[in-house]
């Protein structure tokens, strides 16, 4: 055994199992025991290093040549496993091969395209939030708000068509899932993996798309020479996965921040310029993306721990963004916080791309929504839908008093 490898075995060892149900559905106590064993913990199921405190994850999301994407942000690695699918230029890649897919995907996402889309989706949310109030003022908050408006704005902006759309979330929770062990929820996918991928591939065609949106403006791209028409239905892809899901349950962990934090509703109606902030404070709150891993491209030195070449490392993105040590009370969801920083979204190159986009669709929905409605409350308890390295939920039941 190599004296690094030796150095590694001797860290705090834990057999806890980060992608058990239990777990996956209430994940802050094995957060909290993590962030306390120390910057590196050995998770021995797995065979992984774990990195849950803020500083660590941070650095690590920051530094590309030393923990690498381009071995798979899951479990496997490519190095020694053949992926389930052709890997994603932009979050399992590495520069200079990940450099053109994110220099063409930001111009496409840059300001002025978001700005040409906020009367349209601000149009959208209204007619949306006016649809729901009409019908019922007790509903489900997941369903009818947080699914139904991503469904709606985002891949009309990709310029897909209207046939199919509900397969994009389970095609998303298919992905996600994928990036953990090959445990039950990637068992209960299986049956569905060829459909679904197949369906998701043929919207990223040339054909299928558009002529006015983001999807044809990557396939533009690649006429110009900016991407090869091999890597441009791959970008598009890029988009149809990260997204849709990472948006939905980002606006859900809005609707549930806000019912369960009512004095925080109220500053927002009187502050609706703080719809920005509401979501990233709740995704810091309650990270959609829990998980990434990276693989180490030598052996690396953390906090003083050297954590072995090929390893992976599974970065706990959830417990970094409730570290007391970089948050001030990191449990409670407030808008009087500044949650810059938060790695909800990632950090460094592979930092998500369409941030922007999910903060425009935010802005739509609680805007329209703050608008009309004085008061969100829980009439149950919502549920979560267990996925390897999502947040999810399944429903978030609410009634709401509307604005007289």
């Amino acid at each position: 055994m190599s004296e690094a490898l030796e150095r590694a075995v001797a860290l705090p060892v834990s057999d806890a199992d980060p992608f058990a149900h239990e777990v996956l559905l209430d994940p802050e106590p094995l957060h909290q025991a993590l962030r306390e064993a120390g910057p590196v913990v050995y998770l021995s199921r797995y065979d992984v290093h774990a990195l849950a405190r803020y500083e660590h994850v941070h650095a690590a999301l920051a530094d590309w040549q030393h923990f690498e994407s381009g071995s798979g942000v899951g479990l496997a690695n490519f190095r020694h496993e053949k992926p389930w699918r052709p890997p994603s230029l932009l979050l399992e890649a590495d520069p200079p091969r990940h450099d053109a897919p994110r220099r063409v995907l930001s111009e496409i996402l840059a300001p002025p395209a978001l700005r040409r889309l906020r009367t349209r989706w601000a149009a959208v949310a209204e007619e949306l939030v006016d649809q729901v109030l009409r019908d019922a003022t007790e509903f489900d908050a997941f369903v009818a708000l947080a699914e139904a408006f991503p469904l709606r704005a985002f891949p009309d902006a990709v310029g897909l068509g209207p046939d199919g759309r509900e397969n994009l979330l389970p095609y998303g929770n298919m992905a996600f899932n994928a990036f953990g062990p090959r445990n039950d929820l990637v068992a209960a996918d299986a049956h569905r993996v060829a459909e679904l991928s197949a369906w998701v591939n043929a919207q990223c065609t040339r054909e299928a798309l558009s002529a006015d949106g983001f999807g044809a403006q990557i396939w533009a791209a690649a006429d110009r020479g900016d991407l090869t028409h091999e890597q441009a239905p791959l970008v598009v892809r890029s988009l149809l996965t990260a997204g849709v899901d990472t948006t939905v349950h980002g606006l859900a962990a809005c609707l549930y921040a806000f019912a369960t934090h009512p004095s925080e509703w109220q500053r927002l109606r009187e502050r609706p310029e703080l719809a920005r902030t509401s979501f990233d404070e709740a995704v810091r709150w309650q990270s959609p993306v829990q998980t990434f891993f990276r693989t180490a491209t030598t052996d690396v030195t953390v906090a003083g721990t050297v954590v072995p070449r090929g390893t992976k490392i599974l970065m706990f993105l959830g417990a970094a963004n409730r570290d007391p040590g970089r948050w001030h009370d990191p449990d409670r969801f407030d808008l009087t916080r500044d949650p810059s920083g938060h790695v909800g979204f990632g950090m460094g190159p592979h930092q998500c791309v369409g941030q922007h986009v999910a903060r425009l669709e935010a802005e739509a929905l609680l805007t329209a929504l703050a608008r009309r409605v004085q008061r969100i409350e829980l009439t149950g308890t919502p549920h979560r839908h267990p996925n390897n390295t999502l947040r999810s939920w399944a429903a978030l039941p609410v009634r709401v008093q509307t604005v007289a």
